[in-house]
């Protein structure tokens, strides 16, 4: 998948091993997910994340919870989209209690680092959103099979590589898709809504650690759920 993959996927995980910051993230995605009764798909792989974390049960079961109280109503999704060091094209995802907060320190970053953001809108035909679902490559998966068996549920691209399998389809498929891999006793890592980028760009080593440093301080925050880059 690329040097710059490894490179954002290798420093994300440092982040976001420290629990003090994942909890928190996890929890508020799985309030949101239990908020929509016709999301149930969400919800499961928004447990399912939780889980792959080692996010306490107790955690999960609160989190729950708290979806039919005052506290889920609190929150709104909310996006900001900008522009980075060397061009990066920036996209963040928001789920926060405080709009005015978090626009206010999502701008501050991208100010930091001599960047800004930019019209709402303005950087949606340069993503594509797709669902993408994470598992490991066990003995009883048959990658080929598996491939014809999806199709019907939205399937546009399966990988495998160094022991996972990737599976990729239109964002409106995350539902169906997500059944079909339960329904196959798929055991998922990971399983989320991506914006990927149409037109992928190469920045080289030193132009990856100035973004980096601009994405670090977005990731920290409370109220940012995902951050998606035209990183190739």
């Amino acid at each position: 998948m690329g040097r710059a993959f490894e490179y954002r996927r290798a420093a994300k995980e440092k982040r976001w091993g420290h629990m003090s910051r994942i909890f928190p993230k996890l929890s508020r995605a799985i309030t949101m997910a239990a908020k929509d009764p016709d999301m149930n798909a969400k919800l499961r792989t928004a447990i399912q994340n939780a889980k792959a974390q080692n996010m306490p049960k107790d955690n999960i079961d609160a989190a729950i919870k708290r979806a039919a109280g005052k506290d889920a109503s609190d929150y709104t999704e909310v996006n900001y989209e900008g522009k980075g060091p060397h061009g990066v094209l920036v996209f963040v995802e928001c789920a926060t209690d405080n709009t005015t907060r978090t626009v206010a320190n999502v701008k501050s970053y991208f100010n930091k680092s001599g960047g800004s953001l930019v019209p709402t809108g303005s950087l949606e035909f340069m993503f594509s959103r797709k669902a993408v679902f994470e598992f490991e490559k066990t003995d009883g998966i048959d990658v080929e099979e598996l491939e014809f068996e999806l199709i019907d549920a939205g399937l546009e691209e399966i990988e495998e590589e160094e022991g996972m399998v990737y599976v990729t389809g239109d964002y409106t498929s995350f539902g169906s898709l997500s059944k079909a891999l339960e329904d196959k006793g798929i055991d998922l890592k990971k399983a989320v809504l991506k914006r990927i980028p149409t037109t992928p760009v190469e920045f080289t080593d030193e132009q990856l650690e100035d973004i980096e440093k601009l994405l670090d301080k977005i990731e920290e925050d409370d109220d940012v759920q995902h951050v998606f880059t035209n990183i190739a």
